[in-house]
């Protein structure tokens, strides 16, 4: 039989020699010129696109995984806030002023009871005029689950009483201590997570379209366009951040509800993030635009917008996913700033930073150290995106 008469050239597993295609996994290439046929890791990763392989890489980060965890816990706050807290946000105690965090148990006398806690005792220290609670082991007071507790409007939507957990019936439940008005600590972070972290994605989410709209014309265009793109961003990065954020801030009518006082600090914050971004998108672009793929557009006819929108951007999609968790903690922390300062959200607006106002004065924090407790998630919330930021940039990374 003639050589033109045989068949295609085949592998030993049986598979069409031109179909071996050049690739690597864990940093082993396939080389096209041997014989053998590809691996089934490597098949696995050669037909995987790209968002599967920065999925494999980002399982891998196991610090951005347990990141991720605790944020879509804090998150899950925002939306069920009214079921997850123990009491409603405006409920008070007023026979547990200032009280103390209550400890958890589990045993009472050797007896196995379940989560429980000890109720107060309350004196009266009439050298210092303050309350003193003393927990008293007689008074075991087991958690209810899945119970009927204070009434609230979820959402704003329709009444429920339905809450996760609830103290037992006529006891208390504190296990963060309690604020001046006798209102429950813990209940209040519960309820601030809802502006403290939403303030960040309406923020960021401006700020994204600001910055990648002019970034993104700086970068194309060049020319005029990117120098007056670039002196706007010296002059608002020559500004120091604090007085800058009091300035605006302090602009804000008095007069407006707390609806418009949350709107207008957010975009206070997204005008001042947005430079950033946009000299990040910029860079991008000039290096982009001189691609083979983005002179076939122009050639084709395509308008500047498409091929920005469709052929640039996309080509950092996952740069700007890693720029985006590293800046919503700096909107976060500017909020929780401004509002500690009292220049930002104010009551009845619940946030962390405004639940931190109560711990101000030194003197208070000596004598009542659980108004600090706010401040603790604000920085797992700050610690868990900027880990998080870290393992997207890894997974994003082609060269890792």
């Amino acid at each position: 039989m003639s050589d033109t008469t045989r068949g295609p050239e085949r592998t030993p597993d049986g598979g069409p020699a031109e179909d071996r295609l050049e690739h690597w996994v864990d940093e082993t290439p396939f080389d096209p010129h041997e014989t053998t046929a590809m691996s089934p890791e490597q098949e696995r990763y050669y037909l995987a696109g790209q968002w599967t392989i920065m999925w494999w890489k980002f399982r891998r980060h196991r610090l951005a995984l347990i990141s991720l965890a605790v944020l879509v816990f804090f998150y899950s706050f925002v939306l069920f806030a009214e079921i997850q807290a123990p009491y409603e946000l405006h409920s008070r105690h007023t026979d547990f002023i200032y009280a103390p965090p209550q400890a958890l148990h589990l045993f009472h006398e050797g007896e196995f009871i379940g989560p429980f806690v000890y109720g107060f005792d309350q004196t009266l220290d009439m050298d210092t005029l303050r309350r003193v609670y003393v927990s008293n082991p007689d008074k075991v007071q087991p958690l209810r689950y899945f119970c009927s507790g204070d009434e609230y409007r979820f959402w704003g939507l329709f009444e429920a009483d339905f809450h996760l957990v609830c103290p037992a019936v006529g006891g208390e439940f504190f296990p963060l201590g309690t604020d001046r008005l006798g209102r429950d600590v813990l209940s209040r972070i519960i309820y601030g997570a809802r502006i403290s972290l939403t303030i960040g994605l309406i923020g960021i989410t401006l700020s994204f379209v600001l910055g990648i709209v002019i970034g993104g014309l700086a970068g194309y265009y060049g020319g005029w366009v990117d120098n007056v793109v670039q002196r706007t961003i010296e002059i608002i990065r020559s500004f120091p951040e604090i007085p800058l954020f009091m300035t605006l801030s302090a602009i804000l009518p008095v007069t407006w509800s707390p609806i418009g006082v949350f709107f207008g600090l957010t975009l206070i914050l997204a005008f001042l993030e947005w430079p950033g971004l946009a000299r990040a998108v910029r860079s991008k672009l000039f290096s982009l635009r001189e691609e083979d793929f983005t002179t076939a557009a122009q050639l084709m006819g395509a308008r500047p917008v498409r091929i920005i929108g469709r052929h640039l951007l996309p080509s950092f999609t996952s740069h700007l996913i890693a720029s985006a968790t590293l800046s919503i903690p700096t909107i976060i922390l500017a909020e929780t700033a401004l509002s500690f300062l009292g220049l930002g959200l104010r009551p009845p607006v619940t946030s962390w930073g405004v639940l931190l106002t109560e711990a101000q004065s030194s003197s208070v924090i000596n004598v009542y150290p659980w108004l600090l407790l706010p401040g603790v998630p604000v920085v797992l919330v700050v610690l868990a995106f900027n880990f998080l930021g870290d393992g997207l940039r890894d997974a994003a990374d082609p060269y890792k």
